[in-house]
């Protein structure tokens, strides 16, 4: 026995809960009352009951039933009992009229056994997937989690999509309701994924499913696919929209998740604006956790407006100093606008939970309706025999006047015989046996139909039987092409407007002290050897958030890492101190010590990528007596000019000595470092500011999470200094310029995306929307750094193509069907064609006829002028490349450089 029901047996057998099951008691009782206790043994039997065993079985029957009866769906029609019992009562109702929800939960109540309450939740959540039902009223809205009105106010009525795909009474198993008065389905026919599209979640005891939304559309491409025999994807699509991660979807079973995120539109500098939610969340739960966020200084924003209607529109305002690129990072971290959901795909299947894919639940409800639509068709041929049986036979009793004999009968059994005999001799027209009640259905013909019999109306509507059957037979015989054509007209009928509302898309992992608010100061006490964000009174370090780490350098030639809280011990004698940033390659620190009291004295260039947080790191030899003699950190690689001063000693002629760190190559924080000088260093001083060594910033754009990237992953943008922007073009026919930071955030209907070169030029064809003509234009983008539409801005003009190739050749390809010439595909040498203009020129009319397509060729040759490289800048692309001049490679302890002093 499980140690829960070890306990439970406990507490229920105790006196004080002797309450927990009356009937027990009451049995007991009866049995006392029936066989009293005398003293004696008087022979009468008395039952022993064993109350652990009991209630070891009642629990798990209260499991079972709750798991079977309540909370998982069945595979076979994708339904919990509440809900299939809610269609089948809104089918006995139906007659093409709305129906007050009250009356729907009432007449539900005959087969569902626990209340109003549960069944009118049910039946709201069932029309707020908005497939199934056909709403009447205020049902609520999925956006603001607001709830619908009382039952007796709103009114449905089933889909026609309902009431074509889930019911059919002729394939339907029946079984009695809990008390026996009426008849409810086992499963519902349904011929449909339905169990996918909607979605469902449930919590059982010691169960719970959980299945994910799919989309309507791509459940039907995919069945068809299964049926043809192809391989096939499903993945999650929900109604509130938004981005969905689904990398590790794992099918829906458990261990699997995805990441679903809120849309974020950055509007302006100072506004952005949710246009979609994540699943699961509300408007009012999403604002609540922002919010929450801003109280705790995770994020700055100004003021939050919650304009949803039918749409969702959350406008977040910020402040004057806040990035919004920054802001969008820090509410998918810190805020409701990223979630992660976890699938359980746990179904009924044969009276047991099963736990099973998406895929292969998707598979054997294809197989369902294929043998659904079987079922219906051997239904309907064996229907549509059996109305030509009844027809030969009353074509033949009243075209042989077989009826003139039953006048000399005088019984009704002799007239049955008569009737049986005159049709003996047409046996083999049959399609089977004749029986008794053929007999009788042909007595009961009436004179006045005999009289009006038509031979050809009657010939006629046999042949349409028979063709009728043909066509059933046919469809028997190629059923899997009946199912897939099945499947189209479902999906021609009521796939419009249920295309896919989920954005599918990789996410980046966004750090969360990379994105946090600086919502508190760090200062440190160098005396006592405490940093803190408490020490008020002390020196000021620098702005942090409360989820940042710091690294502290002490003058002994250690540091560690260690997180930000109110007060920490660092040590007496830190020489730096500063916020940590994990994975930051372009921060160089510049170090000089001396190995021991008298040892030699080494530099080195170092970088700290990652560490083990609070764990002491050391970064000279490890002599006692070592002290670090200069130190620098620097954002940008930069390497500064030192000047070197030695203790005067006898035979030592050269006093000081000029070091530049660019020297030196950067390696790892372990190296030992070259030695500066064999001789005791009296100071260094600072001579010079450096430049950085690191050269430009490569950037790459990553098409899957649409981020820029570092990590040479997706399009190659080019190197980047200082100044220089990202250029990108739009769908909507605007450009734009962004700058290369790494969390910069852009549009979703980049055309395309590049560094800014001043001196390409943009081609552009454009739909003009007044006149319905092909405009083309070029043009050289102006580098002020500010969004320009270059089309028109009628509302219907539409940009159709774009290159930024020097020498484009264009192929037009005219419509036969809407020109009233046969005209030949042309190719034009764009450069020849239209000059450069400005931005805002409408450009030239490609055309006066109607074009089919149009299509880039390769272009012309051309070469560009090549510019000299600033010396500076070629020192600075090489500065990293050059190795050190004693020739040591990067292994932990370095070898060793005499400069001979």
């Amino acid at each position: 026995m499980s140690p829960f029901l070890f306990a439970l047996n406990l507490v229920i057998l105790s006196p004080v809960n002797y309450w927990f099951y009356p009937g027990f008691i009451m049995e007991e009782e009866e049995k006392k009352q029936e066989y009293p206790d005398t003293g004696e043994n008087n022979n009468q039997p008395f039952k022993t009951t064993q109350l652990s065993g009991m209630y070891e079985d009642w629990f798990l029957d209260y499991a079972s039933y709750v798991i079977l009866e309540r909370a998982v769906p069945a595979l076979e029609d994708g339904l919990k009992p509440v809900q299939r019992r809610i269609l089948h009562s809104m089918f006995r109702l139906d007659d093409g009229r709305y129906n007050k929800v009250a009356n729907i939960i009432g007449h539900t109540m005959q087969f569902h056994p626990h209340g109003d309450a549960s069944i009118g939740d049910a039946l709201v959540q069932l029309g707020q997937k908005d497939l199934l039902i056909d709403m009447q009223g205020n049902w609520g809205n999925i956006l603001t989690g607001d709830s619908a009105a009382a039952s007796r106010y709103i009114e449905a009525r089933l889909s026609k999509f309902a009431l074509e795909v889930v019911f059919n009474p002729k394939t339907t198993e029946w079984k009695s309701s809990y008390d026996g008065r009426n008849k409810e389905p086992v499963a519902l026919p349904v011929k449909f994924p339905l169990l996918l599209a909607q979605g469902v979640e449930g919590i059982a005891v010691g169960l719970a499913s959980k299945l994910l939304p799919h989309n309507f559309l791509e459940l039907i491409d995919a069945s068809i696919k299964i049926l043809k025999g192809e391989d096939f994807e499903i993945l999650p699509d929900f109604s509130t929209g938004g981005m969905a991660d689904c990398s590790r979807y794992n099918d829906g079973l458990r261990g699997g998740k995805i990441r679903v995120r809120a849309k974020i539109n950055k509007t302006d500098k100072k506004t952005l604006t949710i246009t979609e939610i994540p699943f699961g969340t509300t408007t009012g739960s999403l604002i609540d956790s922002i919010l929450s966020a801003n109280d705790k200084g995770k994020i700055r924003i100004k003021k939050i407006d919650d304009n949803t209607a039918e749409s969702v529109e959350i406008v977040i305002h910020l402040h004057n100093n806040v990035s919004p690129d920054q802001t969008i990072d820090a509410l998918y971290a810190f805020t409701d606008c990223e979630i992660s959901i976890s699938p359980n795909s746990c179904i009924i299947q044969g009276k047991r939970p099963l736990f099973l894919g998406v895929k292969d639940i998707l598979k054997s409800d294809t197989q369902n309706t294929l043998g659904l639509l079987k079922s219906e068709l051997e239904i309907q041929k064996a229907e549509l025999l059996e109305k030509l049986h009844l027809s030969s036979l009353e074509k033949i009793f009243i075209e042989k006047e077989i009826y003139l004999d039953i006048r000399k009968t005088n019984s009704f059994e002799e007239m049955l015989e008569t009737i049986d005999k005159g049709l003996k001799p047409y046996v083999e027209h049959f399609i089977r046996d004749v029986v008794r009640d053929d007999l009788i259905r042909l007595s009961d013909i009436p004179i006045k139909r005999i009289s009006r019999y038509n031979t050809f109306k009657a010939e006629e509507y046999m042949r349409g039987l028979e063709e009728e059957l043909k066509e059933v037979e046919n469809h028997l015989a190629h059923l899997i092409d009946y199912a897939i054509n099945y499947f189209r007209q479902i999906k021609k009928k009521y796939g419009k407007g249920r295309e896919r509302k989920t954005e599918l898309r990789n996410f980046d992992t966004i750090e969360a002290a990379a994105v946090a608010v600086n919502n508190a100061k760090l200062y440190i006490n160098r005396e006592e050897g405490f940093a803190g964000t408490s020490l008020k009174k002390d020196e000021f370090v620098c702005d942090c958030s409360d989820i940042d780490d710091i690294i502290v350098f002490n003058s002994d030639g250690t540091f560690m890492v260690t997180k930000v809280t109110t007060k920490v011990y660092i040590g007496s004698n830190v020489i730096h101190i500063d916020i940590f940033r994990k994975n930051d390659e372009r921060t160089v620190y510049n170090m000089v010590y001396q190995d021991g009291r008298i040892g030699n004295v080494y530099i080195k260039r170092f970088s700290v990528i990652g560490v083990t947080r609070d764990k002491v790191y050391d970064l000279t030899i490890g002599t006692k007596g070592t002290r670090v003699l200069y130190f620098t950190a620097n954002p940008n690689g930069e390497a500064e000019v030192l000047k070197v001063y030695l203790r005067p000693k006898p035979k030592l002629r050269k006093l000081n000595f000029d070091f530049d760190f660019s020297d030196l190559t950067i390696k790892n924080r372990n190296a030992k470092g070259n030695i500066l000088s064999r001789h005791a260093v009296r100071k260094i001083q600072k001579k010079e500011d450096g430049v950085s060594t690191l050269g430009a910033l490569k950037i790459w754009y990553d098409d899957t999470v649409h981020r820029l990237s570092t990590e040479e992953r997706g399009i190659f943008l080019g190197e980047f200094r200082k100044d220089d922007k990202i250029f990108t073009i739009n769908k909507s026919g605007i450009y734009k310029f962004y700058s290369y930071d790494l969390a910069t955030h852009f549009d979703d209907d980049m055309m395309i995306i590049e560094k800014f070169n001043p001196k390409k030029i943009i081609t552009a064809l454009y739909m003009e929307g007044e006149s319905g003509f092909v405009y083309i234009k070029r043009f050289q983008p102006d580098g002020n750094g500010k969004p320009v539409t270059f089309i028109t801005e009628h509302p219907k003009s539409k940009l159709l193509l774009t290159t930024d190739e020097y020498l484009p050749v264009l192929k037009v390809v005219f419509d036969p069907k809407k020109n009233d010439e046969d005209l030949e595909d042309e190719e034009i040498m764009v450069a020849d064609f239209i000059d450069v203009k400005g931005e805002k020129a409408k450009g030239k009319r490609l055309t006066k006829y109607v074009v089919k397509n149009l299509i880039w060729q390769d272009p012309l040759p051309y070469e560009e002028e090549e510019e000299e490289m600033l010396e500076s800048e070629e020192e600075s692309n090489n500065s990293s490349e050059r190795e050190d001049p004693s020739g040591d490679d990067d292994d932990p302890i370095g070898e060793q450089m005499s400069f001979g002093f």
